[in-house]
């Protein structure tokens, strides 16, 4: 390998790069783009959810109880109806996701110590956000439950005869439950590996269907030299992809990183080096741009979106899946940028998902030079 070679590739293929503006946007662009789009519009949070309320009681300690509802962020007070024909019909037709019930007799089993009853329905047509929704009215309900015991001892020097049981939660690493300490760190991962492989998925590609494919062979260059020549620009290119994701989450979605740097970048350089070496096997094999196109984004999207644990649990799979999740890069990546960003941990922590970037880096070089070499033999 001469430097001197390899420099005049790498500096032809940074100058294709500069002078092409789809891929400026393709690089720079589309990471911004789907982190700012992901991280705002997509949210698992619950907030503000539509309920109705039937108050049957009608008193001061049936009003304390809705209070507690409606100054919470997670619910908004759409209306109160008198009847269950009422809640059924605001369900049905989707303006109301939950209807709260408040029966005859709750204001005296109150003020007597007694078990005094609410109703929650939900709309269960989506289970997981009805299961959200349920916690948020069960803490609710418990936190106005120990308020009224404590009146209650306050007022007659003893407790209840309903005994309670006061939860003291303490959350690490995301200690207000927000989303966005789940999606950020998942969203580096995704763009990282669509980015990368796209990016080179059209270099030889091109290369070909521009009919220069015979200047690079007529050339001095060996194979490894053309192959690090062109990976090269795009490496650089992912690495700034790598430190503007990192400023966004850290200084527009104020996620804090806990991690060391050095680390955090060595790592993300092995699987973006996977990445782009993905991308050029699959440009390699394909020598059409449009073919490398779309083999490229099937074969980063959607594994890294649906089977990495970006969105849905890897445990909660069935077995046959979870299975083949551990031949996903994106699944070992994803445990790094949450361990090093997230929570802080080092090497010693992360020595086997770091293995299998080395190994997943390794492997798609070597894939992409010695199909390169049987390409143009």
């Amino acid at each position: 390998m001469k430097i001197g070679r390899l420099s005049a590739i790498a500096k032809k293929e940074f100058l294709h790069l500069l002078r092409d503006w789809r891929s400026l946007v393709t690089g720079i662009g589309i990471p911004i783009f789907m982190l700012f789009m992901f991280g705002y519009a997509l949210s698992l949070d619950v907030n503000h959810v539509p309920m109705v309320i039937w108050d049957q009681s009608m008193t001061p300690q049936s009003r304390d109880l809705i209070s507690h509802f409606t100054g919470s962020r997670y619910f908004s007070l759409i209306g109160s109806i008198s009847s269950y024909k009422e809640l059924t019909h605001a369900i049905d037709k989707g303006t109301a996701m939950m209807g709260l019930v408040i029966p005859i007799g709750f204001a005296e089993k109150v003020e007597s110590g007694g078990k005094a009853q609410v109703q929650v329905i939900l709309d269960g047509s989506d289970a997981n956000t009805a299961s959200i929704i349920l916690g948020y009215a069960t803490a609710i309900v418990q936190g106005y439950s120990t308020k009224v015991q404590l009146q209650y001892l306050n007022r007659y020097g003893e407790q209840p005869s309903i005994g309670t049981a006061e939860l003291d939660p303490v959350i690490w690493f995301n200690p207000n439950l927000e989303s966005k300490y789940f999606l950020v760190p998942g969203l580096i991962v995704l763009i990282m590996m669509v980015i990368g492989t796209l990016l080179t998925s059209l270099t030889i590609a091109k290369e070909w269907e521009n009919g220069t494919i015979e200047q690079l062979l007529s050339s001095p260059a060996t194979p490894f030299e053309v192959v690090v020549g062109k990976f090269i620009p795009y490496f650089c290119l992912g690495m700034l992809d790598m430190v503007i994701c990192l400023a966004v989450g850290v200084f527009v979605f104020h996620i804090a990183f806990h991690g060391s740097l050095f680390l955090f970048f060595f790592l993300s350089g092995l699987y973006l080096s996977g990445t782009l070496g993905t991308g050029m096997l699959i440009s390699i094999l394909t020598r059409k741009q449009l073919v490398a196109n779309q083999v490229a984004m099937m074969v980063s999207f959607l594994p890294s979106f649906l089977l990495s644990g970006f969105v849905f649990p890897v445990s909660n799979m069935p077995k046959i899946l979870q299975a083949i999740t551990y031949l996903v890069p994106a699944r070992y990546f994803i445990i790094v940028v949450r361990g090093v960003y997230l929570k802080g941990v080092g090497v010693r922590s992360l020595w086997l998902e770091s293995l299998f970037l080395l190994l997943f880096a390794g492997f798609t070089f070597a894939a992409s030079l010695r199909f390169y070499k049987r390409r143009i033999e």
